[in-house]
């Protein structure tokens, strides 16, 4: 009879734990964003140009190398920094400038960022420099959308792909 009380005990134990995981599993509930509302996200990983071109060596430099280093051609290891813009209904939300990550500067620079807005029709301007130019920008993508509440917008940018994709 021991062994049963114990059994039992054990049971209603774990059904009270079970129970309570249960609850808090799916309460409160928890918004990011209000319900009227919808999410724009800008999000990529991109590697600029380089700061300074490559440079074409003569054949006295390449003669000067050891052999198993002579190529015809040098270039400097750091990358441009890349300067993005984000307007929403005119307005920028998002203008910075991107430094390339790695000890040498010559990797990608990395954006991630989130806007709520209100859900409706909204005009979005991308615009990125990825060169080591001073004014204007290399890429521009202007699209005008219809967000529902809830959803999910996401700007990335693929340079071989032309710019800036919508999804």
């Amino acid at each position: 009879m021991p062994d049963l009380l114990r059994y039992a005990g054990q049971a209603v134990v774990y059904a009270l734990f079970a129970g309570f995981i249960g609850y808090f599993a799916s309460r409160p509930v928890i918004r990011q964003i209000p319900e009227d509302h919808a999410q724009i996200k800008l999000s990529f990983t991109h590697g600029a140009a380089r700061k300074v071109a490559c440079r074409r060596l003569s054949s006295e430099e390449i003669a000067k190398l050891p052999p198993k280093e002579r190529r015809p051609n040098t270039c400097a290891r750091e990358r441009a920094d890349i300067r993005v813009q984000l307007m929403i209904d005119g307005e920028i939300v998002y203008d910075a400038v991107l430094e390339p990550i790695g000890l040498s500067g010559d990797g990608p620079a990395h954006a991630y960022r989130k806007f709520p807005v209100p859900a409706g029709e909204h005009t979005i301007e991308a615009r990125l420099r990825d060169s080591p130019r001073i004014e204007g920008f290399d890429y521009e993508t202007k699209m005008t959308v219809e967000l529902v509440p809830l959803q999910n917008l996401a700007i990335d940018f693929k340079a071989d792909g032309g710019g800036f994709t919508f999804r």
